[in-house]
């Protein structure tokens, strides 16, 4: 029986492939990391190339590594890296600039430019997003208008545009299968979420020719097989691609947030907060997002998102560009060898502020230096920064479910650090759910794909295969937990609207 699926995991710093069999343990993981490209400060690019190759690389060596033949692999599911924006030839499958990245923040004049033209509310109503330069629509545009000869080529229909889901179905096909699923296309703001289609007045306002957007279909059936003509990946050919979502609703549904009013935050790259809020469509008045989680036969689920576009991020830039630590797994020790932050705060608006402050001209901030301060108090100050954005989008979150948080449901690299776990427990005053198996974004993917080809039969599956590592409750003193953010918030005043 073809009872295992391989979930393609390809995120902002690496690509994964991680197979798992039917009660969704891992039987073997592969991964590779690749280059970050900073033309310029606030930009972010990566070789699509590079995304395209070291995918191809990990699901070779995790297939191999598992022992199991190609007839017992069910399916394939993907999970990407959502928003990041990639164009590329239709003959040749060659990309016409590098990949700009969910973090790039080189589109924010342009961001300004439609908002003076009015177009802001008319986005929220048909997208659910906010008008900001981390979606994929005034990305799509840049490249048009900067990337000499391109858009003459777009408009005669050689060139296709996708994210990072729709550049390896294509590619991992053959360039059979030009689509994209739900989830990833309502990010792109030029996707209405009430008709579920991409929209033609939205193209028009940003000049994105129609003929380049992929079909948008649902994450839960076949897009195609994988190709015959793949080289180191021929003994897997035939195997269907039948599930996709983005990073974060995969993530969701991984984590058995099935029904209303459950959520979820991963601290990868970037933390996303998200809510599931049932088939209907939700509206934010605190500054977060409305979209699609996922759509699974007839039902479309909806959700609410916050995002913070540096989190794991920020321990890469103390471990690489600071060199405070070697590896992030230092960076708990350090955390607690100090008895507080020493009233160090750090704000890691590398690439600006998401929700719900939506800024993206905040940068970076250290504050609270004395001639005291050591490395361990800017590495606790760092952590200590992941958390405090986190309760500001449950804050937000909270204000727009009117009822407060039960339980948070955590996953992702950073949820493995005890030290961020508890005082993210602290501020937050309720208490952190971690499972035993914190791959949920892959699994996520997985099950969308696993469920299609009769691995599992149902959502209900996923909630019953969860399980529980850890509990992490309130420890800190409430008004102590109130006073650090208070000073939080100062610290973000210092860092907001500096370009």
């Amino acid at each position: 029986m073809n009872r295992y699926v391989i979930a393609l995991d390809q995120g902002t710093t690496s690509s994964r492939a991680i197979v798992f069999d039917a009660s969704g343990k891992i039987v073997a993981l592969s991964q590779h990391e690749f280059p970050q490209i900073y033309p310029q400060p606030g930009w972010v690019e990566h070789d699509p190339m590079s995304i395209l190759y070291t995918q191809m690389g990990s699901l070779s060596e995790a297939f191999r590594s598992s022992g199991l033949s190609a007839g017992e692999i069910a399916a394939i599911g993907i999970t990407n890296q959502r928003e990041t924006t990639i164009v590329w030839e239709k003959d040749t499958g060659r990309p016409v600039y590098n990949a700009i990245v969910w973090q790039c923040r080189r589109t924010a004049p342009l961001c300004e430019e439609l908002r003076e033209q009015g177009w802001e509310e008319k986005i929220r109503e048909k997208t659910g997003l906010v008008l900001d330069a981390y979606f994929s629509g005034t990305k799509l545009r840049w490249i048009l208008d900067n990337v000499p000869g391109v858009r003459e080529r777009a408009e005669r229909g050689e060139l296709l545009f996708g994210t990072v889901d729709c550049w390896l179905i294509w590619n991992l096909t053959g360039g059979k299968a030009h689509v994209t699923d739900y989830s990833n296309a309502s990010r792109t703001m030029l996707f209405n979420i009430n008709t579920m289609d991409w929209d033609e007045e939205l193209c028009q306002a940003l000049r994105i020719p129609m003929c380049m957007l992929p079909r948008a279909v649902s994450n839960c059936e076949e897009y195609g097989k994988l190709s015959s003509r793949i080289m180191g990946l021929e003994e897997l050919a035939g195997i269907p691609i039948c599930g996709a979502a983005g990073d974060q609703q995969a993530a969701l549904l991984g984590q058995g947030c099935i029904h209303p009013g459950e959520a979820k935050n991963t601290y990868g790259t970037g933390c996303f907060t998200m809510m599931n809020t049932g088939e209907k469509r939700p509206e934010s008045k605190h500054g977060l997002l409305s979209c699609v989680a996922w759509k699974i036969g007839e039902h479309v689920n909806y959700c609410l998102e916050g995002s913070v576009f540096n989190a794991g991020s920020t321990v890469q830039w103390m471990r690489d560009e600071l060199h405070l630590v070697q590896n992030a797994a230092e960076t708990q020790a350090l955390a607690e060898s100090v008895p507080d932050n020493g009233g160090v705060y750090l704000v890691s608006a590398f690439t600006g502020l998401g929700a719900p402050y939506w800024d993206m001209y905040a940068r970076g901030t250290v504050v609270g230096i004395t001639r005291g301060t050591t490395r361990a108090h800017v590495v606790r100050a760092g952590l200590e920064g992941i958390a405090y954005q986190v309760k500001d989008l449950i804050d937000a979150m909270e204000q727009d479910a009117l009822a407060p948080m039960q339980i948070l449901r955590v996953d992702g690299g950073a949820s493995v650090n005890r030290f961020l776990m508890q005082f993210q427990a602290d501020i937050l005053r309720c208490p952190i759910d971690r499972p035993a198996m914190v791959e949920t974004t892959a699994l996520g993917a997985a099950f969308l794909a696993g469920l299609h080809a009769g691995v599992w039969k149902d959502v209900g599956d996923i909630a019953r295969i969860r399980e529980s590592a850890a509990i992490f409750r309130p420890k800190m003193d409430a008004a102590r937990a109130e006073e650090y953010c208070r000073r939080w918030h100062r610290a973000v005043e210092r860092a907001r609207n500096w370009e």
